[in-house]
């Protein structure tokens, strides 16, 4: 509204001419300057300057809104923007549809929990025809250490989508909609950034997907895109003394209870600092407990503590049971991977 054209506003002609003369065109200008500097730069009397500021205001001030109209406008708002659906079903009914565009998804996790996994699955989900449910367009891959598998992401979409990849040429398109990007170094990351942003805009690109400095990306990068935006992130041990507490999570002490009164010690954290937790909109947290996977939604605007239970098969990462189990306490920010040996079962 600030850039809403002085013209445009019905002030007296008389007022609205003089504005014109001074090159004040938009409410910014006029309401950028005191009522005396513009009594001084338009040479009139106070009384029509506070009128005709007081116009300009009204009219370039945003209308007041009800809960209801915010709700509604917030619904049509991620009507046109989307997401990006995960095919897990309970994650994508906790998450309003799935991965959200517009905003940075992050998945924490230690070493072979299933991460990689989880972004190639998703970057063949954004490239399908949207007859199969997807988004029908390009995805940028940013493979930081060298993860990603050709071979791999094949043999998800044969196991997934055999409708798909059994007809003669399909496997080389979606194939070829996947672009791999493996910068040397953060330098060399920095300089592409201009480049993967025009790629978003001329090759129709539907996914970006950092695996794994995910310190390299900006929420800015995804409010511009307004694609989804999934970076992985990595996970260090924490000392017990050590402070790990950020404002959305609370209080999580050195020795923590789960639901079955094990007591265990709270040392993996993200291995990126508070700044990066405000950076993400989404956390998802993979983990391992008793040798069983995890996935918890431990950030997210619309979306409760949740936890579902998965393994990763040959067609990558499902959910056993489509139905999450709430967590509260400090269970939902910890880290654990006990009984994990990072070795992959394709059992389903």
């Amino acid at each position: 509204m600030a850039n809403k054209l002085i013209s445009e506003m019905a002030l007296p002609k008389s007022i609205a001419n003089i504005f014109a003369a001074r090159n004040l065109l938009t409410a910014k200008d006029v309401l950028s300057l005191t009522e005396f500097e513009l009594m001084e730069l338009l040479d009139v009397g106070l009384a029509e300057v506070t009128l005709a500021v007081a116009q300009v205001s009204a009219i370039a001030c945003p209308p007041c809104q009800t809960v209801l109209s915010l709700l509604e406008q917030r619904v049509q708002d991620e009507y046109f923007t989307g997401h990006l659906p995960t095919r897990l079903k309970g994650l994508d009914d906790v998450l309003c549809g799935g991965i959200p565009f517009g905003v940075l998804t992050e998945l924490v996790g230690p070493a072979g929990i299933g991460k990689t996994q989880f972004c190639m699955k998703l970057s063949l989900l954004a490239s399908l025809p949207p007859n199969f449910g997807g988004l029908d367009g390009h995805v940028i891959y940013i493979d930081v250490e060298s993860k990603f598998s050709s071979r791999r992401m094949i043999e998800i979409g044969v196991n997934s989508f055999p409708e798909i990849f059994h007809m003669e040429g399909m496997a080389q398109e979606m194939a070829g909609r996947i672009l791999v990007l493996r910068p040397a170094s953060l330098a060399e990351f920095t300089e592409s950034l201009q480049q993967i942003k025009v790629s978003i805009l001329q090759r129709q690109v539907k996914l970006l997907v950092i695996d794994s400095m995910a310190a390299l990306v900006s929420g800015s990068l995804a409010e511009f895109s307004r694609i989804p935006i999934v970076v992985t992130n990595q996970v260090r041990s924490q000392n017990c003394d050590e402070a790990s507490q950020y404002p959305f999570q609370g209080a999580v002490p050195s020795m923590v209870d789960d639901a079955v009164g094990n007591r265990f010690d709270s040392h993996l954290v993200p291995a990126l600092g508070i700044h990066w937790a405000h950076a993400v909109t989404i956390r998802l947290v993979l983990e391992a407990k008793s040798g069983a996977r995890l996935i918890k939604v431990a950030k997210s605007p619309i979306s409760p503590p949740i936890v579902f239970p998965f393994n990763i098969t040959s067609s990558g990462i499902l959910f056993t049971s489509d139905v999450g189990i709430e967590m509260t306490g400090p269970q939902i920010n910890t880290i654990q991977n006990q009984g994990h040996s990072g070795i992959l079962n394709f059992s389903s």
